[in-house]
């Protein structure tokens, strides 16, 4: 006997929520999961009317959920924003390449304007080299940090006022628990929040309007409505730590489904003790991107790449950082230590 819509009662439903374990159609899921991005965006008053807001987009399901959701609700309910899509173009031969054809096609279909930046363009190397050098262990560093700077530089050239991206429920619990493991008090402190400022030079706002959507139900709504996305995993991915984050939450989501949403609620309500020791803020004396250290892990993570010093970004060794700056060449046993690539 077919199961009927909980929602509309006269509809077979085609799902079950992950999320609330309500049985939906079609039409009665599309709005629960519109309606749902909309109260998150209202309650955390993300948006001011007149606003320019770059949407990150990548080609995978999260970003292309995003933006065709936000288009959406920027017409249903008048946000008045203007909307554009901005990429970064990692350089990763097989993969970020065929990405970028669904973004140029996510373009057309959505009728906003697109930006790609480049790693090339902005720092001379492209991820296929730096992994050339650095080896697989530890090269999601590197994206990481060169990607978050890179998007700051692309919003500033589209000169928008936020960049809103596509991070889930899943991605925020992930980064709870990788935090938690590397005892991170201070990211752990801000990884939860839903829309993030920074002072410094060159930096926009960012924020997340799927935050409290499931990956699941992200997949659904993007399956059912057809919409046009890029599903390979990165190449050099797999040895990445948060993969590691993942499976324990997956495994914890199989048991418990609410883990998910629990975990985030947990690192909302984590205060942290008077008296402790956090990192001061302030701006990197070489491109004046924010940092807590002289230098901002992007310049020296740069500098290594271009000394030929791959261990230089890699773990602490900020007592570096002055020589670099003043340009001193290092001990012949500094850079002995700092050559290898076996991380």
């Amino acid at each position: 006997m077919p199961v009927l819509c909980s929602s509309c009662s006269h509809k077979r439903a085609v799902l079950k929520r992950p999320k609330t374990a309500h049985s939906l159609c079609k039409e009665c899921f599309f709005w629960a999961f519109e309606e749902e991005v909309h109260q998150t965006i209202v309650a955390a008053k993300l948006f001011k009317q007149g606003e320019r807001v770059g949407i990150a987009a990548s080609g995978g399901k999260d970003s292309t959920v995003l933006a065709h959701v936000m288009k959406l609700l920027n017409e249903r309910y008048n946000y008045g924003l203007e909307l554009m899509l901005l990429s970064v173009d990692e350089g990763i031969t097989g993969y970020r390449d065929d990405s970028l054809e669904t973004v140029k096609r996510n373009q057309e279909q959505y009728e906003l304007p697109l930006k790609i930046v480049s790693y090339e363009e902005l720092y001379g190397w492209t991820m296929d080299a730096i992994v050339k050098q650095v080896g697989l262990k530890n090269n999601c560093t590197f994206c990481g940090v060169f990607r978050r700077q890179a998007l700051d530089r692309g919003a500033i050239m589209l000169k928008v006022d936020k960049i809103c991206t596509g991070h889930n429920a899943d991605d925020v619990a992930e980064t709870v628990f990788m935090n938690i493991l590397r005892g991170d008090i201070a990211r752990l402190r801000r990884c939860t929040d839903i829309s993030t400022t920074s002072e410094g030079e060159g930096v926009v706002p960012r924020c997340k309007p799927l935050k409290y959507a499931y990956e699941k139900e992200i997949v659904l709504y993007a399956y059912f409505k057809k919409l046009d996305y890029f599903s390979t995993e990165c190449i050099y991915s797999p040895n990445a730590y948060r993969g590691h984050a993942r499976t324990f939450l997956k495994d914890l989501e199989s048991v418990r489904p609410s883990s998910i949403m629990d975990v985030i609620h947990s690192g909302e309500n984590l205060s942290v003790r008077e008296g402790v020791k956090m990192p001061v803020q302030g701006t990197c004396d070489r491109c004046g991107y924010i940092s807590s250290q002289a230098l901002c892990k992007s310049c020296v993570l740069l500098e290594g790449l271009n000394r030929g010093l791959p261990r230089l970004g890699i773990g602490k060794h900020h007592r570096l950082h002055n020589k670099i700056l003043s340009q001193q060449p290092l001990t012949e046993k500094e850079e002995k230590k700092l050559k290898s690539v076996d991380f």
